[in-house]
Order: structure tokens, then sequence, then C-alpha cells
């Protein structure tokens, strides 16, 4: 076959070091473009971008020449460099050493697109080691609790 597709949707969770709450309203929607634009320079198209004050889920297509490694790299390495210039309030911002990324078949787009959409509704009950546990264990990712939190 000479030519190579490829069409990987990856739903990207981190969280902020500590799970330290500050995404603020103030420059949530500003962080959501800016980590939007990194992965369209990457050739990662975003479908949607959502965060609550201690973490972000991203919902983007995989380009056939970038790891997912890659693209986690440069978001948050790019994002935590520019969020640190919005004001005195983000001087120490970082994020988790870690992350999750799961694939998303093209049946399940829309589902996952929407429980993104609903991340302020959904954490009303739910805190993120709670969510983020039961990713791992639905993907049946093995984990040791002890090296998933920084």
């Amino acid at each position: 076959m000479p030519q190579s597709l490829a069409r990987l949707h990856v739903h990207l969770v981190f969280s902020t070091k500590h799970r330290e709450r500050l995404i603020t309203d103030s420059v949530r929607d500003a962080l959501h473009a800016y980590m939007a634009t990194v992965l369209k320079n990457l050739g990662c198209p975003p479908i949607l971008i959502n965060s609550v004050p201690d973490h972000v889920h991203i919902l983007f297509e995989l380009a056939r020449t970038v790891s997912v490694s890659q693209a986690v790299e440069e978001v948050k390495k790019s994002s935590s460099k520019w969020i640190k210039t919005q004001g005195t309030e983000f001087s120490f911002f970082a994020w988790q050493a870690g992350y999750g990324a799961f694939s998303v078949s093209e049946s399940n787009v829309s589902t996952v697109r929407n429980y993104i959409a609903r991340q302020q509704e959904h954490h009303r009950q739910k805190s993120f080691q709670e969510e983020y546990r039961a990713f791992l264990e639905r993907h049946g990712v093995a984990y040791d609790e002890q090296y998933v939190w920084d």
C-alpha cells in the first residue's frame, strides 16, 4: 500500500501539580485556545478541550507522524510556559508529571465529547482522583497508586 492513512482519536487527561486549583475562570478560555493552537500546529486537530480548576480533558485527533508522548509534551510544556505569563498568581504553575491517554473509537467520539463538555457538572459529585481511577480501570490500565499522583 503506497499511502499511509490513519485516524486516531485520543482522550487526554492530566492535572495541575498536586491538583492545585489554578485553572481559574479568568484564564480558562484562553488556556483552551492556546492548547488548541499547539495541537493544530502539530497537525493534531483538537475536537474539544475543557477543564475544571485542577485538571484538563482534551479530545483530539493524533497526527499520523506524531506520537502521543510528543503531543502531550508539547501541549503541557507550551501551555505551562504560557500560563506563567498571565499574572503573578500563575508564576509557580505546573502540570503533574504524568498523564492518561485513552483511545476513542470513531463510534464513541460524540459520547466522549459530551462527557468532556459536562466536566463542571460531573465534578460536583466526583473528584479528579475518583474519575481518573475509573478511567484507568475502564481501560484496563494497571497502575500503582503510589506513582499516579504528584
